[in-house]
């Protein structure tokens, strides 16, 4: 009888035993499951919030998106710079700032101005003095850090004037023989007119006058199919630049002290060869006879 009752109490234990395993392996089933039923939510939280986050950026960028070539429009003001202003400089005309050329008609010229080009490998900003290796990482820094800076008040562009003042015969390193368009022609050589009737106005006097023939010669001449003159026939004058000046300056400044110091040294010679002259005669001594 004790020995049944034994049994039996070793079959209970043994019962609580398994259900105790049992619903610890329950547990442990379910645990994944929870995690599993839960990570989705938590995916398409993230994805939301990234989405987001994506969202605001998109719009951030929209609203600093320019529909201006910055790179024609460079091109432009280099062709504007070289072979219009120097002659504009030279009749001592001022462009007014109606004109399209005028430089507050560009829309980088702020930005393009704090350009601090110091070594071959080395665009510096200069409005917080960032160092880039070269200039088309200078310009997406202009982008996304110095928009504000960019003249938005006249919303001109100057890559739009490209057509009439050749930027694609400036930007091509090796000339392409393409078909002539004779309606394109036709558009850029209207636009270069316009731009010589606004900017040199013939009722302006003898001097604009001279100034608005020399642009159609220059500029609009060559807009055609037919064998004619090829752009900036006039030809250009480089603006002299202010660190060539300095050097100039510098070496009228340093040469005659050059060849002071050459002097006092021819001097110094002379006049060390005349005292070895006297000391050696007074060194002999006489022979005795």
């Amino acid at each position: 009888m004790k020995r049944f009752q034994i049994e039996i109490r070793e079959m209970r234990k043994w019962s609580k035993r398994v259900v105790f395993l049992f619903l610890c392996l329950s547990i442990c089933l379910q645990i994944p499951s929870v995690s599993s039923s839960t990570s989705p939510f938590q995916e398409n939280e993230g994805h939301k919030e990234s989405s987001a986050a994506g969202t605001l950026k998109l719009e951030h960028e929209d609203a600093h998106i320019v529909h201006c070539s910055r790179e024609r429009s460079r091109s432009a003001w280099k062709i504007i710079e070289e072979y219009l202003m120097p002659f504009v400089e030279k009749e001592r005309y001022k462009v007014s700032s109606g004109c399209r050329l005028h430089s507050d008609n560009d829309l980088f010229r702020d930005q393009e101005q704090h350009k601090l080009h110091v070594d071959i490998n080395e665009w510096r900003c200069g409005y917080c003095r960032k160092s880039f290796y070269e200039e088309k990482y200078l310009d997406k820094h202009f982008d996304n850090r110095h928009f504000d800076f960019l003249n938005v008040s006249h919303g001109r562009c100057l890559a739009d004037l490209c057509g009439a003042l050749h930027c694609d015969f400036v930007m091509d390193s090796a000339p392409r023989k393409t078909k002539c368009n004779p309606a394109a022609a036709a558009r850029n050589k209207h636009l270069c007119e316009s731009l010589a009737d606004s900017c040199f106005p013939v009722s302006n006097g003898p001097v604009s006058v001279r100034l608005h023939e020399f642009f159609l010669r220059q500029f609009c001449d060559a807009h055609t199919c037919a064998r004619g003159p090829k752009p900036f026939s006039k030809g250009r004058k480089k603006r002299t630049s202010i660190l060539y000046i300095s050097i100039s300056i510098l070496t009228l400044m340093l040469l005659p002290l050059f060849y002071f110091f050459i002097y006092l040294y021819q001097r110094g010679i002379k006049r060390g060869s005349q005292e070895l002259k006297r000391i050696l005669p007074s060194g002999r001594k006489k022979k005795p006879f």
